[in-house]
């Protein structure tokens, strides 16, 4: 066992038993690096990637790649959803210095934490190009060795490089009508007509993009970002990019057609897309977006759903086969002569042409990922039913994909979120009871004694490392969610707790946020990204949470934080509106209003249902009755119920519509 014994990260306990010598990031592996005079190796990676996993057995259990590297470097392994801060300061060199980035992702630096060298994938062989990984040791200790002072100059160019892309400011003012509709033609024009979805492979699902679309719609009657919403939703529902038999989403699509996945399947992809879908059919009515929307629910709650009532963070990609190789897919795809051993050869005919699963197969060796072409024309749905139910009881006899079992603050506050609306949409109070579990556990763990968030926890224990700016912001999002659907004023509190840290650690001149805390460890470069990737940025998640706090309450310190982080929105949002969907989304909310309803009277009641599928972007909804509602949430104060009955009240930009009683004239008011 070398160092990394001991500590909660799933993906450094997998790297416990190597024999290279592995160091946890922390002053004590640069202070050894100093007294031995030798660099340092930064690996960063993470539990579901498929080539850590590759990397970690052709070199790092290589006993003679590991004398090397233990006698002429200090190893230093990361998780980078553990440490998204140094990930991302880290990627960041790599991907100027190099013009790509990925996982895993090897760094060289100084005994100063400055790199100086960079790569992600290296082969145990040379091959296509690559240097193998045991040259490139190689050559670095004889740069090292020989070459220091030039060493020493590379290092300090890259550092004062990153110093300077800093962001001075968030922007110019807040977007407006001019940055939105700049965006949606942005978004149109990388829109793939065929295929749905933007742009080509690997192709990710846009979860925040469609957000953005569909509030655009409720805010313009765009029908064309509605069209593009609904299309690459349905596209995506019926594609290998979806479970068709255990429901979830995969990472990403290799092909644009949404045929063959990277099979890792992340809670946060889940928990965005969960949201998505349960918005659609909100817009829609789809059929299709209801059953993706909770069969992606019932998927987080079986599959992810830890003993503490969190959600894991993440299913390998990874699995055995039939012959015991651990290879990329094997728990998912099937072959003919596998269907027919489960299913007898006239249903597996029918399986193979509803689910797309050829002869010559879709993925490797001859296997198929299930999808759903489209081109069986009608079939008999209790049929359809009865074959998923086979070859999903048939699946769960094979071994199962490994589980990243740490609790990550952030991704578990967009599962909050994405649970507490769809429990709320469609009667599953189980879902909303999940919800509720999940964010005890946030306040129980996370914020524990210390009053500040802890980025993650494993088996109810908190790690060791600090929540970032986008644990507050999505966890605050969660919170605020689960507030409007339960009418628990305390999930409202406890945004505004974490909101008011964000304010007093996270926030620079001019709007700007950074994504470590003022009183965070201090890296070679403080990090700080306003664009969307996998989930929502720090920065943007921050200033949704924002916005809908200050609605809630009235607070003009909150409305103006959330104001002046949305400068950076207006600056992007026409020219990359893929990478900052999720603001533009907030956009679209600080547009409308947002929307403030009070319902006055019982939750769960129709007005407050009514209140709920609202469509009008980012509204927030409170409900509860009786003198003591207006000190769960203000804006409940002095609204009192008209001739006894359930009341609704709606403002915006500090104006009121008259009261309703009538649930067909709030949906009316709301854009339902």
């Amino acid at each position: 066992m070398n160092r990394l014994a001991g500590v909660t990260s799933p993906y450094l306990l997998q790297h416990a038993d190597n024999p290279v010598d592995w160091w946890p990031w922390g002053s004590e592996a640069f202070e050894e690096a100093e007294r031995r005079d030798v660099p340092v190796l930064l690996s960063v990676g993470y539990s579901a990637c498929h080539w850590c996993h590759v990397m970690a057995h052709e070199s790092f259990e290589d006993e003679t790649v590991a004398a090397y590297l233990n006698a002429h470097f200090v190893p230093v392994k990361v998780d980078r959803e553990e440490r998204p801060d140094v990930d991302a300061v880290y990627m960041e060199a790599v991907q100027a210095a190099t013009g790509h980035g990925g996982w895993p992702m090897t760094v060289f630096l100084t005994a100063d934490a400055e790199p100086f060298y960079f790569g992600t994938y290296f082969p145990p062989e040379a091959r296509h190009g690559s240097p193998s990984f045991q040259q490139v040791l190689e050559g670095v200790v004889a740069a090292w060795t020989d070459r220091r002072e030039e060493v020493a100059e590379v290092a300090g160019r890259i550092v004062a490089d990153l110093a300077g892309r800093s962001l001075v400011h968030g922007g110019d003012g807040v977007p407006g009508e001019q940055e939105t509709a700049q965006a949606l033609l942005g978004l149109t024009r990388e829109y793939d007509e065929q295929h749905g979805g933007f742009g080509g492979a690997p192709k990710f699902p846009p979860s925040m993009a469609v957000e953005f679309l569909l509030r655009h719609y409720a805010r313009t009657g765009s029908e064309g970002a509605l069209q593009m919403a609904a299309d690459t939703c349905s596209a995506m529902a019926r594609g290998g990019i979806y479970d068709q038999l255990g429901g979830g989403f995969a990472r990403y699509s290799v092909d644009r057609e949404w045929v063959v996945p990277h099979f890792e399947k992340m809670l946060y992809d889940n928990a965005l897309l969960c949201r998505v879908y349960a918005h659609l059919w909100r817009t829609t009515g789809s059929d299709e977006a209801r059953r993706i929307a909770l069969e992606t629910a019932d998927f987080m709650v079986l599959e992810l759903r830890t003993a503490e009532g969190g959600f894991a963070s993440a299913l390998d990609a990874d699995s055995e086969d039939a012959d015991g190789r651990h290879v990329e897919g094997a728990y998912y795809v099937w072959t003919p002569a596998q269907l027919r051993e489960v299913l007898g050869e006239d249903d597996a005919a029918f399986a193979a042409a509803y689910f797309g699963v050829t002869e010559e197969g879709t993925f490797e060796e001859g296997s198929s990922v299930l999808r759903l072409p489209g081109d069986t024309g009608p079939v008999d749905a209790a049929r359809v039913a009865d074959v998923r139910a086979r070859l999903l009881a048939a699946r769960e006899e094979r071994p199962r994909p490994g589980r990243d079992d740490k609790v990550v603050a952030a991704w578990n506050g967009l599962a909050i979120a994405a649970l507490a609306e769809t429990g709320a949409y469609f009667d599953r109070p189980d879902l909303v009871e999940r919800a509720t579990e999940a964010a005890d556990l946030l306040v129980r763990v996370h914020l524990g004694e210390v009053a500040r968030l802890t980025r993650t926890s494993k088996d109810g224990r908190a790690g060791d490392n600090a929540g970032v700016l986008e644990d507050y912001g999505d966890v605050a999002e969660g919170f605020l969610a689960l507030a409007a659907v339960t009418g628990e004023g305390a999930w409202l509190e406890f945004a505004g707790f974490l909101l008011d840290i964000v304010l007093e650690q996270f926030t620079g001149e001019g709007g700007q946020l950074y994504d470590t805390a003022h009183d965070a460890e201090q890296l070679i470069r403080r990090p700080q990204d306003p664009t969307d990737s996998a989930t929502p940025s720090g920065w943007t998640a921050a200033a949704g949470a924002l916005l809908s706090y200050a609605a809630y309450t009235g607070s003009e310190a909150h409305r103006t934080a959330a104001e002046g982080a949305l400068g950076v929105v207006k600056a992007l949002g026409p020219r990359v509106p893929r990478f900052v969907g999720w603001g533009l989304a907030v956009a679209e909310a600080l547009l409308d209003g947002p929307r403030e309803v009070a319902v006055a009277g019982p939750v769960g009641g129709e007005l407050h249902r009514t209140a709920l599928l609202g469509r009008a972007p980012g509204a927030v909804v409170a409900a509860g009755e009786g003198p003591g509602a207006g000190a769960e949430f203000p804006l409940l104060v002095d609204r009192p119920q008209v001739g006894g009955e359930p009341t609704a009240y709606v403002c915006r930009h500090f104006v009121c519509d008259a009261p309703t009683t009538d649930a067909g004239e709030l949906a009316a008011k709301l854009g339902g």
